[in-house]
């Protein structure tokens, strides 16, 4: 009896502990406590060691997106600004809420002198980005979700040691969790040529300091300071087709010239200081530009060491502002509520809110958490497509004519609340209706999901997915 009551008060305090730390996240507490219903102690373990908030909302050994002193040690010399330089008339005209929140949000200026070129699937971008390395003068920062040592891998690898070999200094930064199995060799070669190499995150060390959840998703190219990539496409071969199971792999990028790089810069320096402790602020790092055409840029990073969910909720402030269109393209759609609930609002009030999602799924369990979002969705009006050429990984959302976003982050709450993200948010009419093209191709691709035939699913498949979504926080 009295190893019963003991049993029964380590469960409580256990219980009582996730209950506590995650207060702000009532899906995420449900979900660690039905694992610690079905394995007690080893579910609590489990949480502490993964999933245990980075001591949310404080800086991170080092590493703060709120960290005031980066803007003094990555000070970015914009030449141009939306309250000084022409494009602040044309800027989200008649939305000043929007336009009101975006100026917020902390190290995020809004740009005007770039260019944007949207980028079409991993073949044009690799060649884009593998074009530019080839031009580098000064340096390259590389830093990528995951980098696989295969034919793509090599490619870039060869690429990177050229530079290095010609005297431009390269930096390369990789997700310990994303990039598990990239060889020893490939980070030796890049060493061996002078290349400074870093991980964020081994996931060893990771475990233990209870960071294994939190990952760098981010993916950016920095050239010479000058021209900067960001998108969905991380570096291996399954991004133009090479894994079996995916086929076609769908993806957007885009390639940055203008004040936007900078940030894009900033950003990379921000995460090369947390994983090497080397601070990097010469001029060098922020040369002048030559741009002058007018193309609205605004780049917002987040990530678990922020104040702001800064993505998510530039997520929710486009939804609720729409009048007329919601479009969206993500590989992995596990909305928060208050996305979910922005969805509703906007399809029950009349605006086409279109959602592409994949067919084909690289993880099945995050898919079935998907799909069981769709239905209370599809009954106000939203519509799902699922795309079938092969497996589409854009992450894109366009808001009526008036923004467009481009990026790392889906639209889950991993993204939202666990990942280091980066999105590049536009805000020319010429990039919105560029993506709106790509948006309609897709489509052509998928087909839609009607409610009459989706409330037809087995009762097998309704289980399955009211367990995924039970879950879905954790992914």
């Amino acid at each position: 009896m009295v190893w019963i009551i003991l049993l029964l008060v380590l469960f409580v305090f256990q219980a009582a502990t996730i209950l506590i730390c995650e207060y702000k996240r009532p899906a995420k507490s449900v979900a660690w406590l039905s694992i610690l219903f079905i394995l007690p102690i080893i579910g609590f373990l489990m949480y502490y060691f993964i999933a245990r908030e980075y001591v949310r909302r404080k800086k991170v050994h080092g590493h703060s997106s709120d960290n005031t002193d980066k803007q003094k040690l990555q000070g970015a010399p914009y030449t141009g600004s939306i309250d000084s330089k022409k494009g602040e008339d044309s800027f989200l005209l008649g939305e000043q809420r929007l336009r009101d929140w975006l100026r917020h949000v902390p190290h995020a200026p809004i740009t005007v002198l770039n260019r944007v070129d949207v980028l079409t699937n991993a073949d044009v971008t690799y060649e884009a980005m593998l074009d530019e390395i080839g031009k580098a003068r000064d340096h390259i920062h590389f830093e990528f979700y995951t980098i696989r040592d295969d034919a793509i891998g090599r490619r870039f690898l060869e690429a990177l040691i050229a530079k290095a070999k010609a005297g431009v200094t390269v930096r390369v930064i990789y997700d310990g969790v994303g990039s598990h199995s990239l060889s020893k060799s490939y980070i030796t070669s890049l060493k061996r040529a002078g290349i400074a190499v870093e991980p964020f995150l081994k996931p060893l060390i990771a475990f233990f300091d209870k960071r294994l959840n939190y990952r760098n998703h981010r993916k950016i190219v920095v050239v010479d300071g000058l021209v900067g990539f960001v998108g969905g496409i991380n570096i291996g071969d399954e991004y133009v087709g090479g894994d079996p199971k995916l086929g076609f792999w769908r993806d957007t990028h885009i390639m940055l010239h203008g004040d936007a790089v900078y940030d894009l810069q900033r950003t990379f320096l921000t995460d090369w200081f947390f994983v090497s402790g080397e601070r990097l602020g010469e001029k060098r790092y922020y040369p002048a530009h030559s741009e002058q055409e007018p193309s609205i840029v605004q780049v917002i990073s987040s990530g678990p060491d922020a104040s702001w969910d800064a993505i998510q909720e530039m997520y929710f402030a486009g939804l609720i502002a729409a009048k007329n269109r919601i479009w969206i393209t993500t590989p992995y759609f596990i909305p928060d509520p208050s996305i979910t609930m922005a969805l509703k609002s906007a399809a029950i009030s009349g605006v086409d809110v279109r959602i592409i999602l994949p067919f084909k799924a690289d993880s099945v369990i995050v898919q079935y958490a998907s799909m069981s979002y769709l239905q209370e969705l599809l009954q106000v009006g939203v519509r799902f497509y699922m795309y079938r050429k092969g497996f589409i990984h854009a992450k894109v959302i366009i808001v009526d004519d008036i923004m467009a976003t481009v990026g790392t982050a889906n639209v889950d709450m991993r993204s939202f609340f666990s990942n280091f993200e980066l999105n590049a948010v536009m805000f020319d009419r010429h990039v919105i209706s560029r993506l709106e093209s790509d948006f309609e191709m897709d489509l052509k691709e998928s087909t839609e999901v009607t409610l009459t035939e989706f409330e037809l699913r087995s009762s097998g498949e309704k289980r399955k997915e009211r367990i995924a979504r039970l879950l879905s926080p954790l992914f």
